[in-house]
């Protein structure tokens, strides 16, 4: 049995969450900043990070850590063909994007406030607009046209921009529309954090 960890917001647990929309499996919706929650997390993966998988089969439990790790997991489980070279480029574009958006968020939401003067806070926001311009290019190509797992995490990776108002989208105009034309499909809808 398939056990999926981790909480309605998360872009990094939503991309799984609609990968797995159509395989049995239990969503247990963590609050990670809650102390009963966190207990729990932590009694499982040192990481204290989310999405975490758990598989129990023939009386055995494994646990995987990250949301990458786990897309592995379940491609070899299930027999899925791998990604393409390209397919993994485009997943790290969109994994350092989502990266460096989570950790600025969670310093906002610490009351540290961006200093565009601070090397952290500038490396961040460069690797995001760079990024974000790549990932919109690869988009005008119809590099997403297909709804796979690089196009779900993209997906994942625009609304949760929009959702939490993290970056100006303006100009992203292949990057908006690739959103607008999935934002219908039920898997979708069924995972919207709002």
């Amino acid at each position: 049995m398939l056990k999926l960890f981790g909480s309605t917001t998360s872009p990094f647990v939503r991309r799984l969450r609609i990968w797995l929309a159509n395989t049995e499996h239990e969503f247990v919706n963590l609050q990670v900043f809650a102390e009963e929650d966190r207990e729990q997390l932590i009694a499982k993966n040192p990481t204290m990070k989310i999405p975490m998988l758990e598989d129990t089969f023939d009386g055995k439990s494994q646990v995987i850590y990250d949301s990458r790790v786990i897309y592995r997991y379940l491609t070899d489980k299930f027999a899925d063909p791998a990604l393409s070279w390209d397919q993994e480029n485009q997943l790290t574009l969109i994994d350092s994007a989502n990266d460096s958006l989570v950790q600025m968020f969670i310093l906002s939401n610490s009351d540290i406030q961006p200093d565009e003067d601070k090397l952290f806070f500038k490396l961040q926001k460069e690797r995001v607009n760079a990024v974000l311009v790549q990932l919109n290019t690869l988009a005008g190509s119809g590099q997403f046209s297909s709804w796979n797992y690089p196009a779900v995490c993209l997906y994942c990776l625009i609304d949760w921009i929009e959702f939490r108002e993290l970056h100006n989208m303006q100009g992203l105009t292949n990057l908006l529309e690739f959103h607008d034309d999935n934002s219908q499909r039920i898997e979708v809808t069924a995972t919207d954090p709002r």
